[in-house]
């Protein structure tokens, strides 16, 4: 699996050894209140099993998740996911709170949707943001997605649907 390089990043291939920082992220309400797979109190052992299905789904081109460095440390997670080979990328991304608000989800998605269509062939992808959580959405724009539409999305941190824009980038929303 090969890195990805920015002028300020290192996108990587996450680590088993990277399990205890991002256990401690995404225990962060802060965290898991913005991202919709995520539960709170997860262990060492339950990202631990995370990392093991993310390398099984690289293999089979499904998943392609980065740990995000800037500076050598670890600053957070950026993926796309599919469920078929044929399937749109979906992206996701999370920050740790010290490294909000310095473009730094703009900088890793810009680079991530780029490597997905050179060597993916990607063309289309989802995303999509928490109504509450407007940063999200500009980060998104700024990749070239455009809303789809709202719907509630269940939300394991917070244990109940919110709503949730839905976000598409294609040929056609650019």
């Amino acid at each position: 699996m090969e890195e990805i390089r920015t002028e300020r990043l290192r996108l990587r291939p996450p680590l088993v050894s990277d399990a205890p920082a991002i256990t401690a992220c995404v225990n962060d309400p802060r965290i898991y209140e913005k991202v919709a797979r995520i539960a709170p109190g997860q262990t060492v052992k339950v990202t631990t099993r995370w990392l093991e299905a993310v390398a099984r789904g690289r293999a089979r081109d499904l998943h392609h998740v980065f740990a995000i460095e800037k500076e050598g440390d670890f600053a957070g997670i950026i993926g796309a996911h599919r469920s078929d080979e044929g399937a749109p990328f979906e992206i996701g991304y999370w920050l740790a709170p010290p490294f909000w608000g310095q473009g730094l989800a703009t900088e890793a998605g810009h680079a991530l949707v780029s490597w997905l269509e050179e060597s993916c062939g990607a063309k289309q992808f989802t995303s999509g943001y928490f109504a509450d959580n407007p940063a999200s959405g500009r980060v998104l724009e700024k990749l070239g997605f455009r809303k789809s539409h709202n719907a509630p999305l269940f939300c394991l941190g917070r244990g109940r649907d919110v709503d949730h824009v839905f976000m598409v980038r294609g040929p056609k929303t650019r």
